[in-house]
């Protein structure tokens, strides 16, 4: 399996989560003051995060929005919390993890036998820092990338992929993918499973596995133990959230708190994504999507995304794809480069660990007539380290000039739709925001 630690920016410390009421109160009457004397900075604040704001001058903000209630508002909008009461509760719930963590308070499953599985190794030790005492699964089959086909050797499918894939041994591989399904079904076992999961495409198809996993197997023996989700889009004080991997062990005691009871309906909604994720048709996923996944409301927007990875209609490039050789337009750069801009700023749902991404990049550079190339006295380098340029076919890409699908791309899969000269032309409607037969 790739590591998935790239998938996320660094772990943040717990002084960079450690919010102070009263310093938020003293920024909060800065602000008033700013607004009063109707400071150009301060207005745009207003702008951006007062509900009461929109479709008001500059000057009636500075004579109507000058309360020091709006300014919390704007203050408490800015971290990522809808109102100056939900700030204030999340500092204190925040304050009181930290002190249960520094005391040694007992672990917060210790009320029943756990077992906690997530889809990569980032949480593990900020759990045991937490103060959880149960069993840790990892569960990282990256569904996001490869072919995932409804077909009795999936098994052989998926091994024989991420050994080739990223260049793992496939007695590992295959080691390894037993172990975790030998570890999911021992979790039916105890008492409680506890799913810490994101937002984005990897986390949320490998979800619709587990809980369809779960679902068969109450179907064939009941209810396997209580199932507890913990899934998030967004942290408070964190601008741009990329997963769990983030958040200092306070903050995982904290979401504790947070934590739902899986429903027969969010097992329910986890088969059916499992199944239209593995059709020779995008059509079924691309349905559930657009109807909207109210029981568990991440996955619908990780679907579409994942949806995204079809070639475009005007290109023949999937968004990765095309985001890459819109970042190599602006100058050749480091496959290190590209991977941390594509994390941190152009990829509106990062999903992808640096293994996933390199393979992305060999497979850009082996089309017939490649939109890229590597810079000759690198090519000896580690892949972060190697230059990559944008050719000429890269540039009559993004301008809408050629076709990657028409230029030799290598075959690929996006769930169980195959992308290669022989089978469906499926595509992705960049206006529409829609799958279609090409």
């Amino acid at each position: 399996m790739p590591e998935d630690s790239g998938r996320t920016e660094p772990v943040l410390t717990d002084d960079q989560f450690r919010l102070n009421l009263d310093q938020q109160k003293k920024r909060a009457r800065e602000l008033q003051r700013a607004l009063q004397t109707g400071n150009a900075h301060a207005l745009k604040r207003a702008l951006q995060h007062h509900p009461k704001a929109r479709g008001l001058t500059s000057q009636m903000i500075s004579e109507q929005l000058i309360k020091l209630s709006d300014a919390q508002l704007i203050v408490a909008r800015e971290l990522g919390l809808e109102s100056w009461p939900k700030l204030s509760a999340h500092i204190e719930q925040l304050t009181n993890a930290r002190s249960a963590i520094a005391a040694g308070a007992s672990a917060p499953d210790s009320d029943r036998e756990t077992t906690h599985i997530r889809c990569g190794s980032d949480i593990r030790d900020g759990l045991k820092t937490a103060g959880f005492s149960g069993d840790f699964v990892e569960f990282a089959d990256p569904y996001c990338h490869g072919p995932v086909p409804d077909a009795v050797e999936f098994f052989e499918v998926r091994t024989d992929f991420i050994s080739r894939c990223y260049g793992l041994p496939i007695d590992e591989v295959r080691a390894r993918q037993r172990e975790e399904n030998a570890a999911l079904m021992k979790a039916c076992e105890t008492e409680r499973i506890a799913l810490w999961f994101e937002h984005d495409s990897y986390d949320q198809l490998i979800l619709a596995r587990v809980l369809a996993f779960f679902n068969e197997q109450t179907a064939l023996r009941g209810q396997p133990g209580r199932i507890e989700l913990i899934c998030i889009d967004r942290f408070p004080a964190i601008t741009r959230f990329n997963g769990l991997g983030q958040l200092s062990p306070a903050a995982l005691r904290m979401l504790w708190q947070q934590r739902r009871k899986v429903t027969p309906e969010i097992l329910q909604l986890g088969s059916r994504v499992w199944k239209a994720l593995r059709q020779k048709s995008p059509e079924a996923l691309f349905a559930i999507a657009s109807a909207g996944t109210q029981a568990i409301p991440q996955m619908a927007p990780a679907l579409l995304r994942h949806l995204q990875e079809l070639p475009g209609n005007n290109d023949g490039l999937g968004l990765t794809e095309r985001l890459t050789l819109q970042m190599l337009a602006e100058g050749p750069m480091t496959g290190g480069q590209l991977f941390r801009k594509l994390q941190l700023e152009t990829e509106p749902l990062p999903y992808l660990g640096d293994l996933m991404y390199w393979s992305f990049l060999v497979d850009l550079g082996r089309a017939g007539q490649s939109p890229i190339e590597v810079e000759a006295d690198t090519r000896q380098q580690p892949w972060p380290d190697r230059k990559i340029i944008l050719t000429q076919i890269g540039k009559d890409l993004l301008s809408g000039h050629a076709d990657l699908q028409r230029l030799g791309a290598v075959s690929r899969w996006v769930g169980g739709v195959e992308i290669s000269e022989t089978s469906p032309d499926w595509r992705w409607h960049l206006d529409e925001k829609r799958p279609f037969l090409k």
